[in-house]
């Protein structure tokens, strides 16, 4: 696989399945690896936002990343979320992940505290020194400080530094970064993390798409890119259209156990997450899994 087939196509941010006792369900992932796979994502992400990386410990999240890679065993590329509360913690998990066969760390800025766009430079500048795995970087406003596209092309430059995770939805912020760095770096690759605009970004030059809904209909999200790449403006549009039912279903339910319940829909053994629901939450959820159940076959999905 080439360098930059590595970062083009449906990359799936997986749901973590649990025990009821809250442990890692080891055959559960295991089992939702090959079920993406068998569908034809492009590549994994592990220890993303869905996967509600926060939420587990720091030998939980090199569990998860040893899991995901040892199943995929080489079938499609595994990018690992390596964002640890400072950089020598980053660092070090960034080398644990790269020897467990990760092809990239996704990384996002400095998170809990607000920073300025010179400290993420420099933040990611640093740490592009230390590594010796390629970084991608991970823009999401909801959850840490915003990467404005200077700051972006800067961070171009940096040979280890080869693709960027955008899930801002901010169609134009990715144009310019794409105008502006395509064209001296034509390696670097762009990812959708805003499932309500994959189609549109997908029409205007990005690369792929990490994308939640891949846990809950993975079909949908292969027949939308392969539509967008074959200029097929019209079924893009189709797909887009669907997808945009399935996220406001989705909205029922506080992210991201949503994408547990719409992975459940699916027949997969997930569990809850570990964040508490109230007893009207768990009562949403289980209502949320019959409305995904009946949403499939409009969406051209059968069980």
């Amino acid at each position: 696989m080439s360098g930059k087939m590595r970062f083009e196509g449906i990359f799936a941010p997986l749901v973590v399945p649990l025990t009821e006792g809250g442990a890692i369900d080891q055959t559960a992932l295991r089992r939702l690896v090959d079920w993406l796979i068998d569908r034809g994502v492009h590549g994994l992400f592990a220890n993303g936002s869905t996967g509600e990386f926060v939420r587990f410990g720091g030998e939980e999240r090199r569990r998860i990343v040893h899991i995901v890679c040892d199943q995929a065993a080489g079938r499609v590329p595994v990018i690992a979320g390596a964002s640890e509360a400072n950089v020598g913690d980053t660092v070090s998990a960034a080398a644990d992940y790269a020897a467990m066969g990760a092809c990239a760390v996704a990384l996002t800025p400095p998170y809990y505290y607000r920073v300025g766009q010179e400290t993420i430079r420099a933040y990611f500048e640093e740490i592009a020194r230390r590594v010796a795995i390629d970084v991608v970087l991970y823009n999401i406003p909801a959850f840490a400080s915003s990467m404005e596209a200077d700051t972006v092309v800067a961070l171009a430059r940096q040979p280890r530094i080869v693709a960027i995770k955008d899930s801002s939805g901010d169609l134009p912020l990715l144009m310019e970064m794409i105008a502006r760095i395509r064209p001296s770096r034509a390696d670097f690759r762009f990812l959708c993390g805003s499932d309500a605009t994959l189609a549109p970004a997908l029409l205007m030059g990005a690369d792929g798409g990490v994308n939640s809904t891949a846990n809950v209909a993975p079909e949908l999200l292969r027949r939308l890119y392969d539509a967008a790449r074959g200029d097929d403006v019209a079924e893009a549009r189709r797909q887009q259209a669907m997808l945009r039912h399935l996220l406001a279903l989705l909205s029922s339910l506080e992210f991201p156990e949503n994408f547990r319940a719409g992975a459940e829909a699916r027949g997969l053994s997930v569990g809850a997450g570990r964040q508490p629901l109230s007893s009207a939450q768990q009562a949403q959820r289980g209502e949320l899994v019959a409305a995904v159940r009946a949403l499939l076959p409009q969406l051209g999905i059968v069980q």
